[in-house]
């Protein structure tokens, strides 16, 4: 797998302090279970966060600390999405933890129609709420920014929009300055696993009636 996309480096310092969104760091901890080269820049970050909390005085916690982050890391996302092992690929070639949290046939999941050629299928609950979406090939997403934060990565097939082309593995990192609009290319479907921290905003009239009524 030749990864040319990544997470940038504001994403994954974020990733490494514990301070990203749940379902977004579903999607670099699945991003680092394919990608040696961002799973060594976010083990330097890790490590320069240990040596700075390293020199901080330690102070008394109150009485039950313990048990209510406990409780906290239990109640949260279905499995630790910080902490990666280097397992490669499972269930159907899908990267861990996606593949953790998906069915083995992909089709087994209830796909919802979101305009002419495109799916998407819902996984998580709450803050761990991400969206698989499937594009058929030559199909193109409705043009759309972003009202926050969006990352995609490519499951299987490939895409193209004005940014380049995004093949397996690669990561699409977009803040609420980017416009575009994927193209799926025309061998095979594309999936993609999305998670966002605000709405899309659509150009067009029919997709953002479609976004009132499927909640893209």
């Amino acid at each position: 797998m030749m990864i040319r996309h990544h997470p940038n480096e504001a994403t994954l310092l974020s990733y490494a302090s514990g301070g990203l969104p749940t379902a977004l760091s579903a999607i670099v901890a699945t991003h680092l279970a394919v990608c040696p080269t961002c799973r060594a820049r976010t083990a330097e970050a890790e490590a320069i966060g240990g040596a700075l909390l390293g020199a901080v005085e330690p102070v008394e916690v109150g009485a039950g600390a313990l048990d209510r982050a406990l409780a906290a890391i239990d109640a949260d996302f279905a499995g630790d999405v910080n902490q990666v092992a280097d397992t490669g690929m499972r269930n159907r070639d899908l990267p861990s933890p996606l593949g953790a949290m998906l069915p083995a046939d992909l089709d087994s999941l209830r796909w919802w129609p979101v305009g002419r050629g495109i799916r998407q299928a819902r996984v998580g609950t709450g803050e761990a709420m991400i969206r698989l979406l499937r594009i058929a090939p030559g199909r193109a997403v409705p043009q759309h920014s972003h009202g926050g934060h969006e990352m995609t990565m490519i499951v299987s097939g490939s895409y193209t929009d004005e940014i380049g082309r995004f093949m397996p593995g690669d990561v699409v990192d977009l803040d609420p300055e980017v416009t575009h609009q994927p193209v799926s290319d025309a061998d095979t479907d594309c999936i993609c696993i999305i998670a966002t921290d605000a709405p899309l905003e659509f150009t067009g009239w029919v997709p953002r009636l479609m976004q009132s009524l499927v909640r893209v």
